[in-house]
């Protein structure tokens, strides 16, 4: 069994609060990303879209496109509408040999808005639950008939945030619809990434490997700050440098034939990208060895 380790822009450049890493180019993401060790990495708004154009960028590099994160409006629109916003996505994604695509329900969230309270996120009323689900499962069948996986990524800030909504998500879609499991944005949300690994383990098709800081965590839920405002306190970082117990979760995913994604958002002035890429890599590699999955 073997998985490999992917990295994310974000740590470099962030996409929700862009003047954090603005400045950074593109080229130094990614050799820096190189360096560290990782083989993959996720799109980043500073990526081209044009297959033809990022092939070579990534070559050059020696990094395989891993995925990219889809912003879908299922609570607003059927899914015929989301499919045709989502095709140019899903062209670039195959034709960079991609097998997941990752989407979280962005309907009203308030991840993106630094004035907005983790508290005024949205939450689907009861009676609108079977029809999201229902979209959401048609829109994966569509996809993994054309040789992509929805991974729906569960995200502070919207819909489908705390443990139960993970819950009744993966309880109301079709096998099609499969989990992005990320320890992070669990932990923060108050759910526990071990178990929900143990009881999705078999739907589980992408990991995203972030850290949090316990302290940051308790006062930014204490402060009810935004989403963005604790990200830029520091409540996310690399994997072994906060309180996700990483070995347990890859212990419940002895199976798991994917990627391994470092995804921890910071203040690149705060915490330096390339010294925190390097530090994510080697802990992730030496959880993954351990749990027998390098």
């Amino acid at each position: 069994m073997s998985v490999r380790l992917g990295t994310n822009p974000i740590g470099w450049s962030n996409d929700d609060l862009r003047e954090l890493g603005g400045e950074t180019p593109l080229e130094t993401c990614l050799s820096e990303a190189r360096f560290a060790g990782f083989t993959g990495i996720e799109l980043g708004h500073k990526f081209p879209r044009d297959a033809t154009v990022l092939r070579p960028i990534l070559d050059r590099h020696g990094l395989a496109l891993v995925s990219g994160w889809y912003s879908a409006s299922l609570a607003l629109r059927d899914a015929a509408a989301e499919l045709a916003d989502m095709r140019a996505h899903m062209a670039l994604l195959l034709a960079l040999r991609c097998e997941v695509l990752i989407l979280a329900e962005t309907s009203n969230a308030i991840h993106g808005d630094r004035g907005a309270k983790l508290s005024r996120r949205p939450v689907l009323p009861d009676t609108d639950w079977r029809l999201f689900a229902g979209r959401l499962t048609q829109l994966a069948d569509i996809a993994a008939g054309e040789g992509l996986s929805i991974a729906y990524h569960h995200h502070m800030g919207t819909i489908v945030q705390t443990e139960a909504e993970v819950d009744r998500l993966m309880d109301m879609t079709g096998p099609n619809v499969t989990l992005l499991l990320d320890t992070g944005h669990a932990t923060f949300a108050g759910a526990d990434p071990v178990a929900l690994a143990r009881r999705y383990r078999d739907r589980i098709t992408h990991v995203h490997c972030k850290d949090v800081r316990p302290a940051v965590m308790a006062a930014a839920l204490r402060d009810d700050q935004s989403f963005l405002d604790s990200v830029v306190d520091g409540v996310f970082t690399v994997p072994g440098d906060g309180v996700v117990d990483f070995p347990a979760v890859l212990a419940e995913l002895p199976d798991y034939n994917g990627w391994l994604v470092v995804e921890a958002e910071q203040d690149p002035v705060k915490a330096h990208p390339l010294t925190y890429a390097r530090l994510g890599h080697d802990n992730l590699a030496g959880f993954a060895k351990r749990a027998g999955l390098l």
